[in-house]
């Protein structure tokens, strides 16, 4: 045990922010918590020292040393990346060497560069950098993917990787469920009901599934999908739909960068919209296969479809379903 929440609870006056729940996390892993702002932020001071629990306890392994890496990266603007990283390596005391950490996170061509200069996604990439340095058991991050460019995305993912052959703990707190399920081992989500696990799918493809997929043929159908907007019910053309997500048993639709409840399960939107060129990319996503403009692969087990829309959604793709979409595609493995 590296780090334990038990029966850890929190009450703002008379509201629950988040009922009593347990976790532990493990050495050589890493494991995200999706919840809203509210929750992240009263969870960083918890862990940060600056805040208590309404009940329960946060317990700590022995010897176990955290660092942080805050949404704002709080970086000396002044300072040149080398200079930055100097700093931070005297201030912890930390024996870590300066050229390993800028090797891992990509910044010997910006090194001499002054922090002012540098693009948001260089920003992160410095503080992850100094992070390093400092070389904690405990890697607890903050929204750290968020609005950075692709290749900055695939340098964090590597570095996770890289950090759980070290035997190190990472901890990712964020809003965004798509950048907890392409990165952590584990994804809970946090909120007033309780910490609820997020199912993520696994690299063997269900038996079950394959069977039906092999002795079903689902004939061309042409339907509309239902969704409630309001008091309203209205109905989209499944080409209208860029992806469908399940989160807590409920079905959204997304379109055009707008979310609209299904009350068709995950499954039953599959088989309905199969013949539409729909894929199921994830346990919980179907993706219209029209839409995606680009199949990234962050690491060896990890891997994104990204939308062609303006804000180039990412939705997971899971290791079996790689494997599967490639067939389709023909292309070879």
């Amino acid at each position: 045990m590296v780090l334990e929440f038990k029966q850890a609870e929190k009450r703002v006056h008379d509201s629950v922010l988040f009922p009593p729940f347990d976790l532990v996390l493990s050495a050589a892993s890493v494991t995200a918590i999706q919840s809203s702002v509210n929750v992240r932020e009263d969870l960083l001071g918890l862990l940060c020292g600056q805040g208590s629990l309404s009940h329960g306890e946060l317990k700590w392994g022995e010897h176990t040393r955290s660092g942080f890496c805050f949404l704002e990266p709080g970086l000396y603007e002044r300072l040149s990346v080398t200079e930055m990283l100097r700093f931070t390596r005297q201030l912890h005391s930390s024996s870590e060497p300066i050229a390993s950490a800028m090797r891992q996170l990509h910044l010997e061509p910006i090194q001499h560069a002054k922090i002012k200069r540098l693009s948001y996604s260089e920003k992160k990439r410095v503080q992850l950098a100094c992070l390093v340095l400092q070389n904690p058991s405990v890697f607890i991050l903050e929204e750290p993917d968020q609005n950075i460019d692709l290749e900055s995305r695939r340098i964090y993912l590597r570095l996770l990787q890289q950090l759980k052959e070290e035997k190190k703990t990472v901890l990712i707190l964020t809003g965004n469920l798509e950048s907890a399920v392409t990165a952590a081992d584990h994804v809970y989500k946090l909120d007033d009901s309780g910490l609820h696990p997020v199912q993520l799918e696994q690299d063997v493809p269900d038996t079950a599934t394959l069977l039906d997929s092999e002795e079903t043929v689902t004939p061309v159908r042409f339907e509309k999908i239902p969704t409630k907007v309001n008091d309203k019910i209205v109905l989209f053309n499944p080409p209208e739909i860029d992806y469908i997500e399940s989160s807590e048993g409920q079905t959204f639709l997304h379109i055009k960068g707008e979310s609209f409840p299904c009350v068709f399960t995950l499954t039953d939107l599959e088989n309905r919209l199969m013949p539409f060129g729909f894929f199921r990319c994830h346990r919980s996503y179907l993706v219209n296969l029209q839409k995606v403009r680009e199949v990234i692969t962050w690491t060896r087990n990890s891997y994104s479809l990204v939308l062609d829309d303006p804000t180039k959604t990412p939705i997971p793709l899971s290791k079996s379903k790689m494997t599967e979409l490639k067939e389709m595609l023909g292309l070879k493995s």
